[in-house]
C-alpha cells in the first residue's frame, strides 16, 4: 500500500540474451539522471524524462547494439514500467490521471496517461524522418508500448503539429514525464481512486 510517508523507489534487473539492464527509480526526486543505454539519442530523451518530470532515474543498459537499437529501447521501456509499477504498489493515493501539452519550437504534443491497470497506447503522431542520428524514430512507439504495457498505463500521444522528428519526439518524452508526475502525485489520503475500490 502507498502511504503518505512512504519512499516510492523501485530497482529492476533485467538480463535476456539481448541485453543487460539495471534501473533504479525514485518518483520523489529532484529529476537526477544517470542514463547509459548506449544510445545517445535515447539517453537524451530518458534525461530529459527524468528531469522535466522530477524523477530521479538510473539507466546503466548494454543490448546488442551491432543489430540495432531495437531490443535495448523496448527492453529499457519494460524495465521502466514495472520499476513504476512496483513503486506505486496498489495505486492507492496517487492522482491517477494526469495531462500535459508540451511545445518544443514548432513542436506541440500532448501526453494523457492514467495509471489504471490496463494497458494502452493510442499514438497519434507522424514523424518525418526516420531516423534522428543514429536513432530509428519508429522505437519512440515501440519504447511507450512496452512502458504501458509493463507499468499497467494507458497512454495516449497525440502531435498537434511538429514538422521536425527531434522535436517532436522531444516534446512527446517531455509531454510524458509532465503527465506521470501528475498522475503518480499524491493526493494526500491513502485511498484509490476508483469505484471499485481497486485497480
Amino acid at each position: 500500500m502507498t502511504t503518505t510517508g512512504q519512499l516510492r523507489s523501485a530497482e529492476i534487473k533485467r538480463k535476456t540474451a539481448e541485453t543487460d539492464i539495471s534501473l533504479r527509480l525514485l518518483l520523489d526526486g529532484s529529476g537526477k539522471a544517470v542514463i547509459d543505454t548506449g544510445v545517445g539519442f535515447f539517453n537524451h530523451m530518458l534525461t530529459l524524462f527524468s528531469v522535466h518530470g522530477g524523477f530521479d532515474l538510473s539507466i546503466a543498459a548494454a543490448g546488442d547494439l551491432d543489430v540495432d537499437d531495437h531490443h535495448t529501447v523496448e527492453d529499457v521501456g519494460i524495465c521502466l514500467g514495472q520499476a513504476f509499477s512496483s513503486a506505486l504498489g496498489d495505486k492507492a493515493g496517487i492522482m491517477r490521471y494526469g495531462t500535459s501539452y508540451v511545445p518544443m519550437d514548432e513542436a506541440l504534443a500532448r501526453v494523457v496517461v492514467d495509471f489504471s491497470n490496463r494497458p494502452y497506447v493510442h499514438y497519434g503522431v507522424t514523424l518525418p524522418d526516420r531516423k534522428v542520428g543514429t536513432f530509428d524514430t519508429e522505437l519512440t512507439k515501440e519504447f511507450l508500448r512496452a512502458l504501458a504495457l509493463h507499468g499497467g498505463i494507458t497512454i495516449h500521444v497525440d502531435l498537434l503539429h511538429g514538422e521536425n522528428a527531434h522535436h517532436i519526439i522531444e516534446a512527446v518524452f517531455k509531454a510524458l514525464a509532465r503527465a506521470m508526475a501528475t498522475a503518480t502525485a499524491r493526493r494526500g489520503d491513502d485511498t484509490v481512486l476508483s469505484s471499485k475500490g481497486s485497480l
